[in-house]
């Protein structure tokens, strides 16, 4: 399993924003330099975060992006989920039934449990955390 590069992208543009606090915009042109980001591509990322509430963003000569909260509030499973939804190692563990296999299955309670500890490490992860 490997995130996405967008997700990737999107996390190091949180840390950044976070290093300057909720309250502090910075221009998306600078958030693309420093972090080593497409424009282009930031533009997407910035769009799903501001839709999924974890930035704000501002056009015009005083414009540019923010956090939305303060970054002891944003989990780094907030913004993966933002970008790529709701992690998924395998089908069964979401759905159960799906697998004709499940009550038979040595892999199932495996699945499940590396999930779980993978999403509740990354919910355990605030931006703040992160940026001593």
């Amino acid at each position: 399993m490997q995130i996405t590069r967008q997700t990737d992208y999107a996390i190091r543009a949180v840390l950044y924003l976070a290093k300057h606090g909720s309250s502090q915009r910075v221009a998306t042109s600078t958030v693309a330099r420093e972090m080593k980001i497409p424009a282009s591509f930031l533009a997407k990322i910035i769009s799903q975060l501001s839709i999924a509430g974890l930035l704000h963003t501002s056009r015009g000569a005083r414009g540019g992006v923010s956090l939305a909260r303060e970054p002891k509030d944003i989990t780094v499973l907030d913004v993966v989920e933002a970008i790529d939804g709701p992690i998924l190692l395998n089908e069964c563990v979401a759905e159960p039934g799906t697998c004709s296999f499940e009550e038979d299955c040595p892999l199932h309670p495996i699945w499940h449990e590396a999930q779980e500890q993978l999403v509740q490490r990354l919910r355990n992860t605030n931006f703040a955390s992160l940026n001593k």
